[in-house]
């Protein structure tokens, strides 16, 4: 294989990964609220400069993956959220496998899925959801896409909302800050814990079901049952 081939391919790899990672970004954005992602909120997103969306902007909508007017938010067309789907399913079962195989904990995965969701099999990445049994949820309590594309809904209510008196089970909690990951698994708080919503003047108070009172410094990054 001659250089040159070598940096044709390593340049169509760069740029499949970077089109996976904008895309995947935008689905997650929406998955647990409804408005749109706009340009500037995705480029503090994935960490780059806004000129390089406006760029990649183009290149999905020119690909079909994308619509979007000038200045407007960004909507994934039919193909560009099956793509987007792909992608998620690969991450979270990736983290799903790391969590219950390899020894990693909650707060450890993410980076690792995002290097291995773009090179795993489809192969591979079947055997790993047949061996972990087919797993609706990931280790942050996010759903896992079947290879169909069909992703498990939730009812659910966001901590931050949920009134006073409110018991539910977490459902999911934001993976995008590992300390926070850390803090709650301290706390015993984690995908399926009860909870009782208490509120004090300042701050948002819950009881776990073995009757310990927490406070919880980050409400809008929990999900609970309805």
């Amino acid at each position: 294989m001659s250089p040159t081939a070598t940096a044709a391919e390593n340049r169509a790899a760069g740029q499949e990964t970077a089109t996976e990672n904008y895309l995947k970004a935008i689905y997650a954005h929406t998955e647990w609220q409804p408005d749109p992602i706009s340009p500037s909120v995705l480029a503090g997103r994935l960490g780059v400069a806004p000129s390089s969306v406006t760029e990649m902007v183009k290149k999905l909508a020119a690909a079909g993956l994308l619509s979007h007017v000038p200045y407007g938010p960004l909507t994934l067309t039919a193909e560009g959220r099956m793509r987007a789907i792909g992608v998620v399913r690969r991450h979270r079962l990736i983290e799903t496998w790391l969590v219950r195989e390899m020894g990693y904990e909650w707060d450890e995965v993410h980076d690792e899925a995002e290097v291995l969701e773009h090179s795993i099999s489809d192969r591979l990445l079947d055997a790993i959801d047949a061996r972990l049994g087919r797993p609706a949820q990931d280790p942050h309590g996010d759903p896992i896409p079947s290879a169909a594309g069909e992703v498990p809904a939730f009812a659910v209510v966001l901590l931050a909302e949920a009134p006073a008196g409110h018991e539910g089970r977490v459902v999911r909690i934001s993976d995008r800050e590992p300390s926070l990951l850390r803090t709650l698994g301290e706390q015993g708080i984690g995908p399926g814990t009860l909870l009782r919503v208490e509120r004090t003047a300042s701050d948002v108070v819950v009881v776990l079901d073995a009757g310990t009172p927490v406070g919880i410094s980050a409400p809008d990054a929990i999900w609970l049952t309805r």
